[in-house]
């Protein structure tokens, strides 16, 4: 597909093609859900942690005779039916990822791709670089005038000035293309491509 290209300042730079194998099929909304899902449970750190009948502080003496003082048999203080007692099945440190299929991974990015495309989000811009002079004021500006509230880079390499000066900017981001994927570009609302990114992604998702 054909799309016009633009700068920083929203002036046009000619046109793109972009391939339709990437951006133009058909969303798979399930396919993306499982990677997001996928994506967030490797996030989480898994610290959580509670002290079982053996690990908490206690004595270990039997609190009184099993038999003959009409009470119920108890063999420890530190069982979870007293105070301070013991958790029973209680969470434990863990890793909470599991593996998903490349195919999977991969089939749920060009849906993303091709969600924002189809939604009219999509936007291919002709470089993303900054001077080193470069004050996030002025590129505040920039993304005013552009109408961006909330929208995500994508390069083939981040210019390290231009993410300096973007990232302070709330809801603004940018990452390189080895880094692309389905969460981030779900969660902005616009999608801006380079095109040395659109040349990456052809080359990473071939």
């Amino acid at each position: 597909m054909q799309v016009s290209v633009i700068t920083l300042d929203n002036a046009p730079a000619g046109e793109a093609e972009l391939p339709d194998d990437l951006f133009g099929t058909a969303p798979r909304a399930d396919i993306m859900a499982r990677v997001v899902h996928w994506q967030l449970a490797k996030r989480r750190a898994g610290t959580h942690k509670v002290k079982g009948m053996g690990e908490v502080s206690g004595t270990t003496k039997k609190p009184y005779r099993q038999k003959g003082t009409g009470s119920a048999r108890q063999g420890s203080l530190r069982a979870p039916q007293f105070r301070k007692g013991g958790v029973v099945h209680g969470p434990v440190v863990r890793d909470h990822g599991y593996s998903l299929n490349k195919k999977v991974r991969r089939l749920g990015l060009i849906s993303a791709l091709s969600q924002k495309a189809a939604d009219g989000k999509l936007i291919v811009l002709d470089a993303a670089t900054a001077d080193e002079s470069a004050k996030t004021s002025a590129m505040a500006k920039r993304v005013k005038a552009l109408g961006w509230t909330k929208a995500l880079v994508i390069d083939a390499t981040v210019d390290a000035n231009f993410l300096r000066v973007l990232r302070n900017i709330p809801g603004m981001d940018a990452l390189p293309t080895v880094g692309a994927n389905v969460y981030d570009i779900l969660n902005h609302d616009v999608l801006v491509v380079t095109r040395a990114g659109v040349e990456a992604l052809k080359e990473r998702l071939a």
